[in-house]
């Protein structure tokens, strides 16, 4: 069955050009009711999507609430495609007859990941659209003998201008990006565009990188397109703009050293440029220079939206790949986020809590974490860690604790320049909190049913659930159920936001961990918290009595007494493993196994690992849940204690319900950047005023 399709438009006041760019693309997808156009719209004001709806009805429009740039419109388009190839297309593209097929045959050659077109100025003259990688001397060829004579040479030309290579289909280093079709399996490995040039050399970066990873960059003469284009020649700031990107992607490929070479070469072409074409001709190379000379580190972004999440984890403890801190990291490629580790819902006493101790110490040690940046890839993602008073069961105590939590948090806003932020609430304690604080929006994640936690204060939390669902601007669920039942009480302001998973990082591994190569085979395998309220301890006893022969490896935190599973031999606890080493742990399962209780808790869920175990290729044996009733053609799901051991059994000798592949394919069209994409645009649409 061959990929899907998708044709993304990038477009930003565009109503002069895109109707004609559309018809060519309608032309060419006739027939093919599969193929979707998606139209990502960089905050236009004029009739841009006005004449999108007029003119293709089947498109897709994704309107997005800023000018992020071309690399932002890409992103977005590309997280509404997963598991599609892309064709790229500028607004200003006509494609011709036979184009698009035409390059979906050249992407399966092997090897393939990028095919672009020939591309035709509008007096139909070839358009030199090729290119060679960008080096120094190189630039200092174009500065010395200009573009054109430069390209002759390959050592000192970037523009491939020999019209014989538009005639046949070669590998090239970059093209242009006005149009380019990129395979699934490519973007899968490559990622998404960086969005920080905002325009120009976000292309060039994201075709290197793909030769980077062993993919061809392959032009097609066969697809032809007619690219008007012209407006960076025309414009000083574009023009600018261009010329300190070229100096950025030196630096972020090959370091400062090669930087400031190219910023000598580049800073000498628009100098020669400025000097010899007057006071006219030479504005924007004069433009340039200024830009050139206190070069930011990144160009200054028109509009950034910031994001204020209270989380229900705490990063420095729990898991990582808990959803709110899934999609915050996601957000923080495009926004600045201020995480707020969990506040709690109650102070842990004896009697009522497991490991008092131990979980009021580990909030001491994470509270003096202070504010850290713990992602060094990703400098807007910042964590905090208030200090709280958890005693929520008093009136009085509750209104000090948020005043307290309050203060702190906008103590730390203020320095991050959040002043007007998205706010989104998982742990339904941060109520008391956020209620006053000034805010673009409210979005109430409703991951759980948190009033149903055992050892929270029913009413308190309730009460506290009650005000989150009434006044959240948006209310976003993970199960449908959950959502159908509070239905009454948030009307449109509702919306189900799946779970994603980092297909590549949940790839299988073929090298264990010496400690998981160590335990025997087959092994049954959980990797997660092991929570009591979660858990079915009996079950996993039961696993491990009956099924002697194989081993029963179980990965995560655990607020359980461990030492039942002394007499088992074959139970082996590894204990808390990070995010990063989970998936080599995952792919030592033979079987992987989510053995819930019959709760509340479980029945409103949608747990994350499912997906992830998915990801892995892994057979899956799972108690019974509401959210699971979709996945029960890959999933076995067992209704007692007995029919759970004979899944197993099933499993080990018989393999998954679908094959590794189709299993790993089934969940390939979620990813956390496209349920992020979707959170930012509910959350930014609603307004409070």
């Amino acid at each position: 069955m061959p990929t899907p399709l998708a044709v993304v438009i990038v477009t930003y006041h565009s109503e002069a050009i895109i109707e004609d760019c559309l018809r060519s693309v309608l032309a060419e997808l006739d027939g093919d009711d599969s193929a979707r156009i998606i139209v990502a719209d960089n905050a236009s004001t004029d009739r841009t999507l006005e004449i999108v709806a007029d003119t293709a009805p089947r498109a897709q429009v994704l309107a997005l609430h800023s000018n992020g740039g071309f690399g932002a419109g890409v992103n977005a388009g590309f997280a509404e495609a997963e598991g599609h190839d892309v064709l790229v297309l500028n607004p200003d593209v006509r494609l011709r007859p036979g184009a698009v097929q035409a390059l979906r045959d050249r992407l399966t050659t092997p090897g393939t990941g990028i095919a672009v077109p020939l591309l035709l100025d509008e007096t139909g003259g070839t358009q030199l659209s090729l290119r060679r990688r960008p080096t120094t001397l190189r630039a200092l060829g174009e500065t010395l003998l200009g573009g054109t004579r430069a390209g002759r040479v390959p050592a000192l030309g970037e523009l491939i201008v020999d019209k014989a290579r538009y005639q046949r289909s070669d590998t090239v280093d970059w093209a242009t990006g006005a149009a380019w079709l990129i395979s699934a399996e490519c973007r899968a490995a490559i990622g998404v565009l960086e969005e920080r040039y905002f325009l120009y050399s976000e292309e060039t970066d994201y075709h290197l990188r793909a030769v980077d990873h062993g993919f061809a960059v392959r032009n097609e003469p066969a697809a032809v397109a007619v690219h008007f284009g012209g407006e960076q020649s025309t414009s000083p700031k574009l023009w600018a703009l261009s010329a300190t990107n070229r100096v950025r992607l030196r630096r972020e490929r090959d370091g400062l050293p090669a930087a400031v070479a190219m910023w000598f070469a580049v800073f000498a072409n628009e100098l020669l440029r400025a000097v010899t074409r007057g006071r006219a001709g030479g504005a924007k190379h004069r433009l340039a220079l200024r830009r050139l000379l206190p070069m930011r580190r990144w160009p200054e972004q028109t509009s950034e939206r910031g994001y204020i999440c209270f989380s229900a984890q705490d990063w420095w403890y729990h898991n990582q790949a808990h959803s709110d801190f899934q999609l915050m990291r996601s957000i923080a490629e495009k926004r600045r986020v201020l995480v707020i580790n969990s506040i709690g819902m109650r102070m842990p006493t004896p009697g009522r809590s497991t490991q008092v101790t131990r979980r009021i110490l580990r909030k001491l040690r994470s509270v003096a974490m202070l504010v850290r940046k713990p992602l060094p890839e990703l400098p807007n993602f910042h964590v905090m860690s208030p200090l709280p008073l958890p005693f929520y069961g008093s009136p009085f105590l509750r209104k000090v604790n948020a005043v307290l939590i309050r203060a702190q948090v906008r103590v730390v806003a203020a320095a991050l320049r959040l002043s007007d932020p998205v706010i989104m609430v998982t742990i339904p304690t941060a109520w008391d909190v956020v209620r006053p604080m000034k805010r673009h929006s409210l979005v109430f994640n409703r991951s759980d049913r948190h009033a149903d936690f055992p050892e929270a204060d029913r009413e308190v939390i309730e009460e506290l659930e009650r005000g989150l669902l009434g006044n959240a601007d948006v209310v976003t669920y993970v199960s449908n159920v959950l959502l159908d039942s509070e239905h009454a009480q948030t009307g449109d302001r509702a919306h189900f936001l799946d779970h994603g998973v980092d297909i590549d990082h949940f790839r299988p591994r073929t090298e264990l961990p010496a400690e998981l190569a160590a335990i025997p085979g087959p092994r049954i395998g959980f990797f997660g918290a092991l929570d009591d309220f979660l858990v079915d301890f009996d079950l996993l006893e039961r696993i491990a009595a009956e099924l002697p022969d194989a081993s029963l490896v179980l990965i995560g935190d655990s607020t359980h007494a461990m030492e039942r599973f002394d007499k088992h031999p074959n139970v082996y606890w590894l204990g808390f493993r990070s995010y990063a080493t989970i998936p080599d742990y995952g792919s030592g399962f033979d079987v992987a196994i989510m053995p819930w209780l019959d709760n509340e808790w479980i029945q409103h869920s949608n747990p994350i690992k499912l997906k992830e175990y998915l990801a892995l290729g892994l057979p899956v044996v799972s108690t019974g849940f509401a959210q699971l009733e979709s996945y029960t053609d890959r999933v076995r799901v067992a209704t007692d204690h007995g029919t759970f051991v004979e899944a197993i059994r099933t499993s080990l000798t018989g393999g998954g319900l679908q094959r590794p592949e189709q299993l790993r394919d089934s969940v390939r069209g979620f990813s956390w950047r496209s349920q992020a994409a979707q959170l930012m645009r509910l959350a930014e649409a609603a307004d409070t005023e």
